[in-house]
């Protein structure tokens, strides 16, 4: 399914647990209220993936729980 979204004034960002470099990232907005855009950093203008909010924050949580 798509949809479009405008993203033009999204303010993305990197995980701090990014290398600092600017490769093998991935890049959220925010802004986008019960949605979490992502991109891939080293492709700022490629396609974007749209997850719910809540979907991301398990996903986020479940990541955690691995390094544990």
């Amino acid at each position: 399914m798509k949809h479009t979204f405008e993203l033009g004034t999204a303010a993305w960002r990197k995980s701090s647990y990014s290398d600092g470099g600017d490769n093998n990232c991935v890049e959220v907005a925010d802004g986008c209220p019960g949605l979490v855009p992502v991109r891939d950093s080293k492709v700022p203008d490629g396609p974007v993936l749209v997850f719910g909010a809540v979907s991301w924050s398990s996903f986020v949580t479940g990541l955690g729980a691995r390094q544990r």
